[in-house]
């Protein structure tokens, strides 16, 4: 049998006749711990695989979660949560003028032909239905992320005010217990404050924006009710990581943690269970594998993926080493968009890398190769930008790194990471290279290894844009969407600042991620697929584990969570309608 994907012997055993892989632990040869059984095994705890779980219990199935880590949540529990599904109850409630025929419309011209017509379909299709049905089995509630505009806009269908959301406060004493094995955000909120993702570009201003200042002490009003009322608030990531968690606990669902994949059992032809750390756990429905991506694999990011890359660069949960996708090949699963990531510029801190949103948006700040000249739309979707870093990255145009300059003024005035204005950047940030300063441009330029002249002379092209408000080299400001993380004070563009005050910065800009975005092929019904477009039967994915119905592209905040969440959803509802199980409530 021909292999599904580009040989590597280190990461496959062999295949056999009839196109099944048989592994020892396929051939019986299991732990003397095996044995357990249910309906349905779920591996990975995430979005997508809690999501499965909670939907498989709920349609009357016997359904456990295997997780890799010590913690649950995965990616999503770390994440700020935005989810983007169109149509759901929360937005069409807040009056968002969204229909089906606007969100397909969008959707195909933000994915193109890379996903099939029929994937899309069952995502916009099922999306809203999975969000109503996460509101009826768990205690999770959603807020309209306003103003959070779709990532194209302009594009027919795209909507300008946006259509993500994001989990409501949650009281994180529901989860008694598990509430200690919750993975930690990615960044921690801070304490007595109760934050929401769409506070955060209010709060980057709170020093120059009176809007800002009322979202800060809004945030801290919540925080001091909270406390008074002895909750433990958990919002965005530990929201809904918490809240799914808790409807599996109210509906007897087991969660296995530190119970790593090891493979996947197959019997005459059909994936019948999971080996994992602990032994066999036998699934009499299905499997599904909701397990993430291999971000932190370096081999198989090496294998697959352009150069320069590298696992410190993304802030993925640390889990995340393919291990799902790894099994799904060898049981004969074909591989999709395994080149791509959910890519955005990153900044490689000493501890771990900083996903860049705000920084690179917010008026005073452009971004240069290493020849020292502006390459793109710093305000654009960050996917974009990483895709333009690699297309044009060579030898006589370095794009790899990249340096986000900005001057005093700038960090006089906004939030940086969780650097307060005025107060200076950490020591390490300087030591390890991330960052630079220096009193003239041209010291800068040296310091970063740019040609000086070529960075004055773009610096100073930038300003005159930024004094007319209008950026003829790359339109940056033009679409809604660049004008999200921006500062309304600044006129006539809100994206665009002269950078005139030293000292100078260069932050180097690496390409970052939230998770690699290729994985198994599946169709519309989340079932894995062959090469040929065969069904490998029993086997599912959802989220990073399975290849992005976002195709290369990214429609709008959550564009990761929404369709990991209703493929885990979708591939449920598949294993318990075949079950003959009752529909979903």
């Amino acid at each position: 049998m021909e292999s599904v994907a580009p040989s590597s012997p280190s990461r496959r055993s062999l295949l056999v006749a009839g196109g099944i892989l048989m592994t020892g632990a396929a051939l019986g040869q299991t732990p003397a711990a095996a044995d357990a059984e249910y309906d349905v095994v779920v591996v990975g705890s995430g979005a997508a695989g809690m999501t499965a779980a909670l939907t498989a219990a709920k349609r009357g199935l016997s359904v456990v979660v295997i997780e890799k880590a010590p913690t649950f949540g995965g990616s999503a529990a770390r994440s700020g949560a935005g989810i983007w599904i169109p149509n759901n109850e929360v937005i069409l409630a807040a009056g968002v003028p969204d229909t089906p025929a606007k969100a397909a419309a969008y959707l195909a011209r933000v994915v193109g032909d890379t996903v099939p017509s029929a994937r899309q379909q069952a995502f916009l299709a099922a999306g809203p239905n999975m969000i109503s049905f996460v509101m009826r089995n768990s205690p999770l509630r959603f807020r309209f992320m306003e103003g959070y505009s779709d990532y194209y806009p302009e594009f027919p269908g795209g909507m300008p005010a946006g259509r993500s959301i994001e989990p409501d406060q949650l009281d994180g004493n529901i989860l008694g217990a598990e509430l200690a094995r919750l993975n930690p955000s990615y960044i921690p909120v801070p304490a007595g404050m109760v934050v929401f993702s769409a506070d955060y570009k209010w709060l980057t201003l709170s020093l120059v924006n009176g809007k800002g200042l009322e979202v800060a002490t809004a945030c801290l009003l919540r925080g001091t009710q909270a406390a008074l009322r002895g909750e433990k608030p958990l919002t965005m990531g530990q929201s809904l990581a918490g809240g799914l968690r808790a409807g599996l606990l109210a509906a007897g669902v087991p969660v296995w943690l530190n119970t790593p994949l090891q493979d996947l059992r197959v019997e005459s032809g059909r994936v019948t269970g999971v080996v994992s750390s602990k032994g066999l756990v036998k699934a009499r429905h299905g499997v599904i594998v909701g397990s993430g991506g291999f971000e932190h694999s370096a081999a198989m990011r090496a294998e697959f993926q352009r150069q320069p890359i590298g696992t410190s660069w993304t802030v993925g949960a640390k889990e995340n080493t393919g291990a799902g996708i790894e099994a799904g090949e060898r049981v004969g699963a074909a591989l999709d968009l395994m080149e791509d990531a959910w890519w955005g510029p990153a900044i490689p801190l000493p501890d771990e890398s900083y996903f860049c949103l705000a920084e690179r948006t917010l008026p005073g700040s452009l971004m240069v190769n290493g020849n020292g000249v502006r390459f793109a739309n710093e305000g654009a979707p960050y996917s974009d930008v990483v895709h333009i870093m690699y297309d044009r990255n060579t030898p006589s145009a370095p794009h790899i790194p990249a340096w986000l300059i900005t001057d005093q003024n700038y960090r006089n005035r906004y939030l940086f990471k969780d650097i307060a204005p005025l107060l200076p950047l950490p020591d390490s940030w300087y030591d390890g290279g991330a960052v630079h300063k220096a009193w003239t441009v041209e010291q800068l330029a040296e310091k970063i290894g740019v040609p000086p002249t070529a960075l004055r002379g773009t610096i100073n092209r930038f300003n005159t844009f930024a004094q007319n408000g209008k950026d003829p080299d790359f339109h940056r400001g033009d679409s809604v969407y660049d004008r999200y993380y921006t500062d309304p004070s600044v006129k006539p563009n809100p994206c665009l600042a002269p950078l005139w005050l030293p000292p100078f910065y260069a932050f180097k800009i690496v390409p970052g991620d939230l998770g690699t975005k290729g994985g198994m092929r599946t169709d519309a019904r989340a079932r894995v697929l062959r090469v040929d477009g065969s069904v490998v039967p029993g086997l599912y994915a959802a989220g990073n584990a399975s290849g992005a119905v976002m195709g290369h592209s990214y429609a709008g905040a959550g564009s990761t969570l929404g369709p990991a969440m209703t493929f885990g959803y979708v591939a449920a509802n598949d294993i318990a309608d075949a079950a003959g199980r009752p529909a979903p409530r």
